[in-house]
């Protein structure tokens, strides 16, 4: 019995081993670069497709790179989408990346100012994005503030059999959720609601994600937070996509990964665990996880001992966090016993 209890104990909280820096900011002949942020990944025909936002002095774009294993990614070419492909030039950043089925279309979700979108049939050719369209002819008033000024950043989108749903936040403490129709989408999205609203901003801040748990009806969303030693990110469950979102785990503040349960083989060269995803059990709509397997989480990671005051200069790199032992998202694999 006392064996069970501490089963279920470390079942409650997170704990990961995290690798070393894998993806670093590009050499770029054009421009001076400085970090690289913001990772949507994917598995698909053979190889890890990783999409990112890259940082340097002409501003905010995207990028991409694709290897087939780990030991690959360090040195694997990384290409400036906005240069290479339709999407052209412009601010562009924080990447969500899927194949929409009912399609046959790869999509791209990414903020431009407002959520905005290019497609694609082949993922493995960079330059083959089209030209960026927007979800939405106009803000929601949902959205703005006592100005008429939006704030929103950081879209997500994720689709169950009959809706897709765009999730985002504002950097105020606010979770948003819009949604349409499969049939409809990308058109229609509507009824843009705020679902969660922080009493402190640092609580619910930014770059939020949500996934389907392989054979299960039950849905997290992860949400990165800033606390007393970095970034960090909170964990929520629910039933529904368009449902309550309750904390997930018995760690404080729900936590999901912090510099608190991340420990390093070699070298810490991350505070913090900043804007990531999760590494999916396949690459549709559904944005599936499987809670039977080890989780891992691409995250971008910024070494403890920067000094930089200009928020594009900070030199963000990409390394990936895999849990170790049970955690609150393994104990709902259909096949461990309550």
């Amino acid at each position: 019995m006392a064996a069970d209890a501490a089963q279920k104990s470390l079942a409650g909280v997170f704990h990961w081993t995290s690798s070393d820096a894998l993806i670093v900011p590009p050499t770029d002949p054009t421009q001076s670069t400085y970090g690289v942020k913001d990772p949507s990944i994917v598995y698909a025909d053979g190889k890890y497709h990783v999409f990112m936002t890259i940082a340097g002095e002409k501003g905010w774009g995207l990028a991409y790179t694709s290897f087939k294993d780990w030991s690959g990614a360090p040195s694997a070419p990384v290409v400036i989408l906005d240069a290479r492909s339709g999407i052209g030039a412009g601010y562009h950043a924080a990447p969500e990346v899927f194949y929409f089925a009912p399609q046959k279309l790869w999509y791209m979700v990414f903020q431009s100012g407002p959520p905005t979108y290019s497609t694609t049939k082949d993922i493995n050719d960079p330059t083959s994005w089209s030209a960026a369209k927007p979800f939405f002819s106009a803000d929601p008033e949902a959205v703005k503030d006592a100005n008429g000024k939006a704030n929103w950043l950081d879209f997500w989108v994720i689709c169950d059999e009959g809706k897709c749903y765009l999730f985002n936040t504002d950097d105020g403490g606010r979770f948003y959720r819009s949604e349409t129709s499969v049939d409809q989408f990308p058109n229609g999205f509507h009824n843009t609601t705020p679902i969660m609203n922080a009493a402190r901003r640092d609580d619910v801040f930014e770059a939020s994600n949500t996934y389907k748990l392989k054979g299960t009806q039950a849905y997290i969303t992860l949400i990165e937070a800033m606390g007393p030693n970095g970034r960090y990110f909170r964990i929520w469950k629910s039933d529904r996509l368009d449902g309550d979102w309750q904390p997930l785990g018995t760690a404080p503040m729900n936590t999901f990964a912090s510099s608190d349960n991340v420990s390093f083989k070699g070298k810490v060269w991350s505070r913090g665990v900043s804007h990531g995803e999760m590494v999916r059990a396949g690459f549709d709509q559904t944005l599936t996880v499987d809670p039977c397997e080890p989780l891992q989480f691409l995250y971008q990671g910024l070494d403890p001992n920067t000094h930089v005051d200009d928020y594009i200069k900070l030199p963000y790199k990409l390394g990936l966090i895999t849990a170790d032992g049970p955690n609150p998202v393994s104990a709902l694999c259909p096949a461990v016993k309550p």
